[in-house]
């Protein structure tokens, strides 16, 4: 990747698109006389405040609170990129809230927090989130991540979702429920190694044992988190506690090694050696983007089931098929919280809009599937009611 003093942004398609940002704010009323101006602003907005001081619920159905969202991060884990900071998180934040928009007619709203300080952001948080109906967190590094998403959880009643965790998770359980339909097997037959103990290798690893599977290895950039590790965090040792039921060891050869499932969530490389060791008939999720861990060329040749993070090969494992819907039908039922039901229910119905669709190159909906955003949201506002976290 050429250096910013050398890229010529001029010639540069990405950046032509960009040019002024790519969200604005619109109303959704027009104000063209005196007498439009004293319903929309004073005198006539006071009756409305003063209704809603009384009765907080009224926001719901006479603020934007029913259909936004709040977009935070701190800059600090941005796509591929690492740590960038809250200015370049900016462009990322968003298109994060066109995507918003454009597949769940949600309203986002990206909040870039000059903070890395796990109590200031959620003190940060809590303050401003009177105005919307959730928060979506982004690009937050772990383990921060997980400290700030449990003391948001804990401190709000409106749904807090973490999307590299579980936007990450439910499209990867979608996409493995469908490899499983299409290949006959059962989740509980597969040895399934997952390369990342970060934010979504742990929410990938706990949604893929809640469909069933019950051997799963988890890798960090040292090895195999197993019983005999000294140096691992409280997340990973909490992983561990609930994975490896072999107390496997060794690094990502050993782990491979007769595997039946590979997840990529934590870039590099996987040489061909390795990944020709893996069960005949394997599933290949190699997420890291721009470059695959495992390239789809050199996977196919060992996989019955290959997909990557990318749209130019088959079978991408996209967000965008989770967090619109997620969002739209939290917000559709005021939900108090994202429960781990909704969010089963969001990767199934992705897995049925498909099912008798399957093919080798067709195991999760393309992102431009209208469909999905629709069944996601219907799915999610069910099973909230089921869970109890539905206010309507």
């Amino acid at each position: 990747m050429s250096s910013p003093e050398s890229h010529d942004y001029s010639n540069d398609p990405a950046f032509a698109i960009h040019r002024g940002g790519k969200i604005e704010v619109t109303p959704t009323i027009r104000v063209r006389d005196n007498a439009g101006l004293a319903l929309a602003y004073t005198p006539g907005v006071a009756r409305v405040s003063e209704a809603i001081a009384a009765d907080a619920s009224l926001a719901y159905d006479y603020t934007w609170k029913a259909h936004s969202v709040l977009i935070v991060t701190d800059g600090t884990a941005v796509l591929g990129l690492g740590d960038i900071g809250p200015f370049g998180a900016l462009p990322v934040m968003e298109g994060k809230a066109l995507l918003f928009k454009e597949f769940g007619g949600v309203d986002a709203v990206p909040i870039c927090l000059s903070t890395t300080d796990v109590d200031e952001i959620v003190d940060t948080v809590v303050r401003i989130s009177p105005a919307y109906g959730g928060v979506n967190l982004e690009d937050i590094s772990a383990p921060r991540c997980f400290e700030i998403e449990d003391a948001l959880k804990e401190r709000l009643d409106i749904p807090v979702f973490h999307d590299d965790q579980h936007g990450t998770a439910i499209v990867v359980t979608a996409a493995m429920i469908n490899a499983c339909r299409l290949t006959n097997r059962a989740p509980a037959s597969l040895r399934v190694v997952v390369s990342g103990a970060g934010a979504a290798g742990v929410a990938v690893t706990a949604m893929l044992m809640s469909i069933g599977v019950e051997d799963v290895v988890v890798l960090d950039s040292k090895g195999i988190l197993s019983a005999d590790r000294t140096d691992l965090n409280g997340v990973k040792a909490a992983l561990t506690d609930r994975t490896n039921p072999h107390n496997r060891q060794g690094g990502l050869a050993e782990a491979l090694n007769g595997a039946d499932v590979y997840v990529g969530v934590s870039g590099g490389s996987v040489p061909e050696e390795i990944v020709a060791t893996m069960a005949p008939g394997c599933f290949i999720l190699a997420l890291a983007n721009p470059t695959p861990e495992i390239h789809p060329e050199v996977a196919g040749r060992y996989a019955a089931v290959v997909a990557t993070g990318r749209s130019d090969f088959p079978n991408q494992i996209n967000n965008v098929l989770a967090f619109p819907g997620v969002f739209r039908g939290a917000l559709d039922v005021r939900a108090r919280s994202i429960t781990e039901g909704m969010k089963l229910a969001a990767a199934q119905a992705i897995a049925d809009l498909i099912k008798d669709e399957l093919s080798p190159t067709l195991i999760v909906p393309d992102p431009f599937d209208r469909r999905v955003g629709v069944a996601v949201a219907d799915a999610v506002a069910r099973a909230a009611r089921a869970d109890g976290v539905a206010r309507i």
